[in-house]
């Protein structure tokens, strides 16, 4: 295997995270990462995601004509960071140690990825080795549940397997399992009055949402987590609170379960609106649908042999949390997700390791090598 440019590894990192690109606002960094696209030889466009959700740029996609005969592989990575992201700054210690400024996220999260595939091309290019076609999803607003991802045409994809470079920890580990995220909303209306005066004339909705939270299981709840994140209502300390909106979410590995568990705390805000006199109207949405892909796949198997021709200690593992790679395989795609070197992210505290982003660079190239291996 070829030795990765540490130097521009590094140097690639620190530009790239001096551009601000939150969710929804990455029209900078689409520019930036369409013209290193095409250095590097690759044909691509960009889709009009970003106009479904308000956004100011869309999905990359990007195709690197190789061999017919070998089976093509899509690489993916996200273009958006969490907030607080404007004005990061990418801080290198004597250790190769990079953080940010401790103002904002650093944004390894996904810029780490996003490097790393583009270094592994470059190297497996260079090898001089067979290679299929290489195509790479770049998406819009991935930290906003997938909204970029969800908006892809994937006719365009023909790739059947990918590699999607998002996942905390040193490079060398895979997530083979993700749950499914469902988020509900219960919008309570009550009825106001003066608080001093008369308030037996109004309907609390706070008594009814405090009275519904109550009752439900939070935190982990058998193989799934429940969380109610936020609440908020009134208008003021003398008014009987007419409005109060509560959200949260259920995680879980079982689909199926989670919407139970979802129905089920619908029921309790329903029972107690009515228990006060107040009306609920309860809704949800699936955000992310669980996968679940055996350590027996094909993907799988070839991610564990590109990670012992390196030398890399290797686990497959289930993650609690969310990615573009499950709206990859409910379209069909084989996807896992590969940790990229990032760490307490979406903190301010995030942090990454040149090394790391050497090794996952190299670890691309293995892995868009093997495909030809076995052509």
């Amino acid at each position: 295997m070829s030795k990765a440019d540490r130097k521009w590894l590094a140097d690639t990192f620190c530009r790239l995270v001096a551009i601000d690109s939150e969710s929804g606002c990455e029209r900078e960094m689409a520019d930036a990462l369409t013209a290193e696209l095409e250095k590097l030889g690759f044909e691509v466009t960009e889709d009009r995601a970003g106009e479904t959700f308000g956004g100011n740029a869309g999905n990359l996609f990007a195709v690197l004509k190789g061999d017919p005969d070998v089976e093509p592989v899509l690489f993916s990575g996200h273009m958006d960071t969490v907030k607080p992201g404007i004005g990061k700054e990418a801080i290198i210690d004597e250790n190769g140690r990079i953080t940010s400024s401790g103002k904002t996220v650093l944004g390894s999260d996904d810029l780490s990825g996003v490097v790393e595939i583009l270094e592994g091309v470059r190297l497996a290019r260079e090898s001089g080795k067979k290679t299929g076609d290489i195509e790479i999803l770049f998406t819009a607003a991935e930290e906003a549940y997938g909204l970029g991802a969800n908006a892809f045409d994937y006719g365009k994809i023909r790739s059947k397997q990918a590699f999607v470079l998002d996942l905390t920890g040193a490079p060398g580990i895979a997530a083979i399992k993700a749950p499914s995220i469902v988020s509900f909303e219960a919008a309570i209306k009550g009825k106001p009055a003066h608080a001093g005066f008369e308030p037996e004339k109004g309907i609390n909705a706070g008594v009814a949402a405090v009275r519904a939270v109550s009752q439900i299981r939070q935190g982990h709840v058998g193989d799934m987590t429940v969380n109610v994140g936020q609440i908020s209502g009134g208008v003021a300390t003398n008014i009987v609170m007419e409005d109060c909106v509560v959200k949260g979410e259920v995680r879980g590995f079982d689909h199926e379960a989670v919407l139970d568990e979802v129905l089920r705390i619908g029921n309790i805000f329903l029972m107690e609106g009515d228990a006060v006199g107040a009306s609920v109207k309860f809704s949800h949405k699936v955000c992310i649908k669980a996968f679940d892909i055996p350590a027996g796949r094909e993907v799988s198997r070839r991610f564990v042999k590109a990670c012992g021709e390196l030398g890399l200690e290797c686990s497959l593992i289930a993650t609690h949390g969310g990615s573009d790679n499950a709206v990859y395989v409910d379209k069909g795609i084989d996807g896992i997700v590969l940790s990229c070197g990032m760490y307490d992210v979406h903190s301010v505290k995030e942090y990454s390791f040149v090394d790391d982003l050497v090794s996952g660079a190299e670890l691309v190239e293995a892995l868009i090598l093997g495909m030809a291996e076995e052509a």
